[in-house]
């Protein structure tokens, strides 16, 4: 039967209801007409020729990529676009170039990875065939776990090698001469025996109408002349220019703008609405009851802002206004010790190994993340005669169209428009943003309208990274290695809670895989194993945050895995060696850390040095954090981080984005924390949830394991670490051991 996944359900199942039973009950032969290669070619009314449908030639020659992934800064818009232009033969940096994002939803766009959780390269079967095709009628294209560059990797290479067969074939044929004396380079098909040239543009047309070969050649990785290259992204002179258009830059004629004021207590819905004073700001033009906030359009923003500052609204704000952070950390306290339990792994008599007296104890605890993104959340719509157009810097384009259908009366078509994303880190997933558009639009027929968040709006209505309890159990060998381990955590279930909000059904809860993500595979030799989880069911929304489950999991493991190696009285990055020699590319990994970083050295009086290895998204990440005490204050000197992420398609982007997600744990480390008192979050803004300063920023240091091994993901994984290293340095530092983030709430201060 197929896997339908918590995570694929989570985006996808909004819409996926009514098409699942529609695809079989009509059977297999309707499926069958869902194309999930997308190699055909074809010639558009205008001229334009799409070879397939990711790469578009047009009259002029311009030779333009579809790349159906949200651009949020990760460079999936130069990753992708390599992949393509290495069987391709063309060069990205070419003027005539460019890359786009698709408004046509298109079975071949949907994100595999993400919604049957394997690699392209895995699928094959009727259970894998009917699960692509489902997920391809629903649409399902998602930016998110990492997965671009793994969704994409063989697909987008055998589309460029399939149309460049099929260029190649078109100019073989013009000139009359077999295939063989014909090759591809730099957007021409050269001829062999003659040296004649023809461009690309000039065989499109014909090429488009040959049949594509479904398996066509693609090169080795020791023929690569663009995978595996430095290469700038395609998209950094438009940003530096300003000129790329996010969401937030989005204008249209006759545009008007909208400020959200939402119930500050989590789950509050809107009574009455006061909005004399609010109609007498210039520029005023309508109040639009949200049911869960109110928004005020105006002619520009300011004016809106202004005039939604001046309203007064009563809530019905139900029995959430009791919560508290003192009373959610109790309830994960109590949940970790008695609470109904889940156990998703149970290998060996764990319980029994591990209820001694000499076995080794510890609890940890972390607090509600926000995301934070830079450009915050905004969505521009308008609604003419049942036709709805929407523009939004969206991880999920199906987030658009869901919002339409329940909120567009008589809807008669939806066009998504998918921008630029200031950041996204999974907040840009929900459809909570979107909805305000679109119901901000609904009551303002014909007009455009941008509905903004403020910066207060965004954080204090943030889908939270779950504030987690976790008690972790081991009994050790004589020589201090565990003999078996008893890990178990308490948390809410993102995916109950972004079901809730975004999906027709209830998914996920005391049994959601993600809970456990970073624990499920350990990769450490440990013979008995029980890994369990206990929920708690409260009103505060959390999501998906920037490595999900990793960013919790990995704090609570290695800082145990550091504990156990003290105990024992052993180097913590030996000890960690040791337990690995089963698994070779972490051991490889914890070889080579020791070798960058300089591990044995001697860091010196006022010095500390913390290390933690973990595995997310399907690659390996080490990391070593050196740190000094500078006038009572923590300094962080350098971060050496070692990543093996497989076949690496730019080492630029690579680097770039275990600087990203260095710098985004050590924020969150050092000072994130969202705290809740009478149901509603106390932080509000830059001032009270900080980020990190450009002083602060140590020297990262990122070494790339070369790998020929498929490619795992990048834009998640250096995040993890951080968090259990920069914990592991502080101990090595002080000699005391802090077991619960921020480390700001125990005092620390930092340079």
């Amino acid at each position: 039967m197929v896997k339908f996944t918590r995570r694929g359900f989570m985006i996808g199942g909004a819409v996926t209801g009514g098409t699942i039973a529609g695809a079989l009950a009509l059977g297999v032969g309707f499926l069958s007409t869902v194309d999930t290669e997308g190699l055909e070619g074809n010639v558009r009314s205008d001229g334009t020729i799409d070879l397939n449908a990711w790469i578009t030639i047009q009259t002029d020659g311009r030779i333009i990529f579809s790349i159906p992934r949200n651009e949020m800064g990760q460079g999936v818009y130069t990753a992708l676009p390599m992949l393509i232009a290495e069987e391709l033969e063309i060069d990205i940096h070419d003027p005539n170039f460019s890359v786009e994002h698709p408004t046509e939803t298109l079975p071949v766009y949907t994100n595999f990875v993400l919604a049957l959780r394997k690699r392209p390269e895995m699928i094959g079967g009727a259970a894998d065939w009917l699960g692509q095709k489902i997920y391809g009628l629903v649409g399902f294209i998602g930016t998110g776990g990492s997965t671009s560059v793994v969704d994409a990797y063989t697909p987008l290479r055998r589309a460029g090698a399939a149309a460049r067969e099929m260029l190649v074939t078109a100019a073989a044929n013009r000139w009359g001469v077999p295939v063989s004396d014909c090759y591809a380079e730099n957007a021409h098909v050269i001829r062999r025996s003659t040296g004649e040239k023809l461009s690309y543009g000039d065989v499109a047309a014909d090429a488009a109408k040959v049949t594509p070969n479904k398996k066509p050649k693609m090169k080795a990785a020791s023929e690569f002349k663009v995978i595996g290259k430095p290469l700038a992204r395609i998209d950094i002179p438009s940003k530096t220019r300003g000129e790329a258009k996010f969401g937030i830059d989005t204008v249209l004629e006759g545009m008007k703008y909208a400020a959200v004021v939402q119930s500050p207590v989590f789950g509050g819905t809107v009574r009455m609405i006061d909005d004399s004073e609010a109609k007498k700001v210039k520029g005023y033009r309508r109040t639009v009851d949200l049911g869960d906030g109110v928004a005020v359009v105006a002619d520009n923003y300011y004016y809106a802002k202004k005039a939604a500052g001046l309203l007064n609204i009563e809530y019905d704000e139900g029995t959430n206004n009791a919560l508290s952070s003192a009373k959610i950390s109790e309830m994960l306290r109590a949940a970790v010790d008695t609470g109904e339990t889940h156990t998703f792994i149970d290998e060996g008599d764990t319980l029994a190994a591990t209820s001694g007296d000499d076995a080794f104890e510890a609890r940890y605890e972390l607090p509600y993340l926000a995301h934070a993104c830079m450009e915050p959340m905004n969505a521009t719509a308008v609604v003419r005669d049942g036709h709805c157009e929407i523009w939004a810097s969206s991880q999920v384009p199906l987030m658009m169209e869901s919002a339409a259908k329940a909120h567009v009366q008589d809807l008669k078509s939806v066009v998504a428009h998918t921008t630029l994303s200031g950041g996204g880190f999974g907040r840009r997933a929900e459809g909570d943003f979107i909805v305000h558009a679109v119901k901000v639009a609904v009551a303002m027929p014909g007009v455009p309208v941008q509905t903004i968040w403020s910066r207060e709006e965004d954080i204090q209505h943030d889908t939270y990274r779950p504030a987690v309890a976790a008690k972790v159990r081991a009994s050790l060998n004589a020589d201090g290695t565990p003999e078996a381990l008893d890990y178990k955590i308490a948390l809410q279930s993102v995916g109950l809670s972004f079901s809730r909000r975004n999906l027709p059904i209830e998914m996920g809860g005391l049994k959601d895989a993600g809970n456990i993500e970073g624990v499920r595979e350990i990769p450490y030799h440990i013979e008995k194993k029980r890994i369990s989880n206990s929920t708690i069911d409260i009103k505060v929304p959390v999501g998906n945050w920037r490595s999900v489950g990793y960013s919790y999991n990995a704090f609570f493991l290695e800082s145990f895995m550091d504990e156990l190696a003290i105990k024992a009285g052993a180097d913590p990055l030996h000890y960690r060696k040791d337990l690995l020699k089963g698994h070779a590319r972490m051991h490889k990994l914890a070889e080579r850390l020791e070798q960058v970083s300089g591990w044995g050295t001697q860091v010196g009086e006022g010095k500390g040095r913390g290390v933690a290895i973990h595995a997310s998204f399907r690659s390996y990440v080490g990391q070593v954090i050196d740190i000094s005490l500078v006038d009572g204050a923590v300094k962080i000197d350098k971060i050496t981080c070692v990543i093996d992420c497989g076949q690496v398609v730019n080492p630029d982007t690579v680097a770039a984005q275990m600087e990203s997600g260095i710098i985004y744990g050590l924020t969150a480390a050092m000072y994130g924390e969202i705290t809740i008192e009478d149901g509603r979050a106390v932080q509000s803004n830059f001032p009270d949830y900080e980020m990190l300063r450009l002083r602060q920023t140590p020297e990262i240091v990122v070494d790339i394991i070369n790998s020929t091994e498929l490619p795992g993901g990048v834009g998640e994984p250096g995040t993890p670490p951080v968090f259990p290293a920069l914990a592991n340095a502080y101990f090595n530092l002080t000699g005391k051991r802090l077991r619960s983030m921020p480390l700001t709430k125990h005092g620390v201060e930092f340079n």
